[in-house]
């Protein structure tokens, strides 16, 4: 359970309807399938002892009897076994019957959590044989020992810190207020569901997103065990669809009409740190219920759950390019608003024929539609320097013309070579100020080009710049309103590439195409046989690796060896575990030791759940020590 991930199972156990011994040892069988793989918590079906569709045999007291029988076997079975295991089965309480989920560990009941919603409509029929249950909890006896029996238990283990688990049944997820909700508001991180879901034609999409939906409002994961094969087809067919989700994405399912297991690790401690940082998530009730603990062993949890090397940027084609449309119209929007409130019709950008200064051109084109302003009023300035290469001034300024926008040329060389005079820089000395000193002209030909137009200066640096401090302090850095201030550099990619597929004009798409290809520079350094010499990645680490740990430091508040777990799983095969604990190293100190120019960034607009602004996301000093940070990475 290191790192708070513990295994989760959802099986679905070949059954005969009323057949408990036959059940039983196929229940047994499906646990030790599980732990075979590692499962710490193991979810069986509703009633899965004697079959959902038992019908009127739930009233024989041979049934009934032979229930309890049997589950004296599977209680056995989990003795000496590390893990919690669910089952579902009828019990009469008090001369009532009700349909239970047994939480079971180490041959004992720890508790029997009855169903609370009984569905009598349609096919169903439970309110014939069952009785509600309640919320309270009392006491009951299995073989001369207290069992608590009731909705209100939380079975809370310690490891991994904080996980707690509560069961509810089939119906109760269907019904307006589920008793997860209240389970999970108490303190439960994982719910599990015993199900009986018959199927019917597009059924297994709404089960789908109700799970997930329950999962994402309760920032909680989800373990739903289904009803399969065995059971009665008299009037229904159960499909065995096992699904589990966590915060709202379905980490594992089954195909459904088998009798196959679903399998993934639910990471506790993100869904901690999430109920930590949504203040909406109100706890309370923690009174009202009966904690029952139980032990799991420290251990590894061997992760088979997948991480995306690209989180910031949709897999599928067109969930990704839906995605680039939406934030293109976010930035538009930003920028819309700013003009609108500003009474401006003018505004300038510095245009390098890289892939940032391309996007906000692009932004500042579609705002300007949106507005019905001429493209005309919008001026793109290339301030060709030291390391300005022909193909990016070209593809600069054949796309500003494409465009429609208004191209100004300023050469900064003759400025800066006397500011190097003025401040006794040699200029044979490449090094901070030598580049500093280009970024910084640059920024000052756009203020100065703006107040004579009555404009706004508009931003071209993206959010991993930000995050990396990869910016001349009021240089780059600064602007009037930043447009890409929240887009990561692994998305401006996609963003520009999604304008060049879509874009009706060939050319351009040839101009957005060969920028594409272009390596990240600044091109601050002189170029070597009149190509890029100083390339970004080479400098500060690949921004495919930083934008990864960007995201799980500031979206789940990963630690630093977590992060590189998870790193090393999404990038296998693609960077040795040196590298990518060298340039986590590296990131952890550029983003401490820069926060500095984070606290003054410009107005920008947020287009996604990580963000940097220091009005909005990230209330962070600029002096906070880096580290504990460090320390645990050089122990690794």
């Amino acid at each position: 359970m290191r790192d708070g991930f513990i295994k989760v199972a959802a099986v679905t156990p070949e059954i005969k309807v009323a057949d408990c011994v036959h059940n039983a040892a196929h229940i047994c069988s499906g646990m030790d399938r599980a732990l075979e793989q590692k499962a710490k918590i193991i979810v069986f079906p509703e009633l899965c002892m004697t079959g959902y569709t038992c019908g009127d045999l739930f009233w024989q007291d041979k049934l009934l009897r032979e229930a309890k029988h049997e589950l004296h076997h599977v209680l056995r079975h989990t003795q000496g076994k590390d893990a919690l295991v669910f089952v579902g089965l009828p019990w009469e309480k008090d001369g009532k019957l009700y349909n239970v989920a047994a939480a079971l560990q180490n041959g004992k009941i720890l508790g029997l959590v009855p169903k609370r919603y009984l569905p009598n409509y349609n096919e169903f029929y439970e309110q014939r044989h069952f009785t509600s249950g309640n919320e309270k909890v009392e006491w009951v006896k299995f073989e001369g020992m207290p069992v608590p029996f009731g909705m209100n238990l939380l079975f809370c283990c310690d490891i991994p810190e904080g996980l707690c688990v509560a069961a509810e049944i089939c119906e109760d997820l269907w019904a307006p207020v589920p008793p997860s909700v209240s389970h999970a508001l108490a303190g439960a991180d994982l719910i599990v569901n015993l199900s009986a879901s018959d199927e019917a034609t597009g059924k297994n999409l709404y089960r789908e997103s109700l799970i997930a939906g329950q999962s994402a409002r309760l920032l909680c994961g989800y373990v739903y065990a289904s009803a399969g094969e065995g059971e009665s087809t008299q009037d229904l067919v159960f499909s065995g669809h096992n699904l589990i989700a966590e915060n709202g994405h379905i980490l594992a399912e089954t195909p459904r009409f088998t009798c196959d297991m679903a399998m993934a690790e639910i990471d506790i401690s993100r869904l901690r740190a999430e109920r930590r940082r949504m203040t909406t998530f109100e706890s309370g009730g923690m009174e009202n219920y009966e904690k029952v603990k139980f032990y799991l062993e420290d251990e590894d949890t061997v992760l088979t759950r997948k991480f995306d090397p690209a989180p910031f940027v949709p897999s599928g084609k067109a969930d990704r390019d839906k995605r680039c449309e939406e934030i293109l119209t976010i930035q538009a929007m930003g920028l819309k608003k700013r003009l609108q409130h500003t009474g401006s019709k003018h505004t300038v950008v510095g245009i390098s024929g890289g892939l940032d200064s391309t996007l906000a051109l692009l932004v500042m084109t579609k705002a300007y539609d949106m507005l019905g302003l001429p493209r005309s009023q919008m001026t793109a300035v290339t301030m060709p320097g030291f390391g300005t290469t022909d193909r990016t001034y070209h593809n600069a300024c054949e796309l500003t013309r494409r465009l429609g926008a208004e191209l100004l040329e300023v050469d900064i060389r003759d400025a800066v070579n006397l500011h190097f005079h003025d401040i006794g820089q040699d200029p044979s000395v490449h090094d901070v100020t030598y580049e500093n000193c280009q970024a910084r002209e640059r920024t000052q030909v756009l203020m100065d080009i703006a107040n004579k137009k009555g404009g706004l200066v508009i931003g071209t640096g993206d959010m991993s710049e930000l995050a990396l401090g990869w910016a001349t302090y009021n240089g780059d850095h600064m602007s009037m309103y930043g447009v890409n201030c929240s887009v990561p550099k692994t998305l401006v990619r996609h963003l520009v590439r999604y304008y060049a597929d879509t874009c009706e004009d060939e050319k351009i798409s040839q101009i957005l195409y060969d920028v594409l290809d272009t390596p990240v520079s600044p091109e601050l350094l002189p170029p070597k046989d009149g190509k890029i010499s100083q390339k970004t990645e080479d400098l500060v680490g690949p921004y495919e690796l930083h934008d990864f740990f960007l995201y799980y430091l500031l979206r789940f508040g990963y630690g630093p060896a977590k992060i590189y777990r998870v790193a090393k799983c999404a990038f296998a095969g693609v960077y040795d575990d040196e590298t990518i604990l060298k340039w986590l190293k590296k990131f952890y100190w550029r983003f401490f030791s820069q926060q500095f120019k984070r606290s003054c960034v410009p107005d920008g607009p947020k287009v996604g759940s990580v963000a940097l602004s220091p009005r909005g996301d990230l209330r962070m000093p600029s002096d906070a020590s880096v580290r504990i940070w460090i320390d645990e990475l050089e122990a690794l």
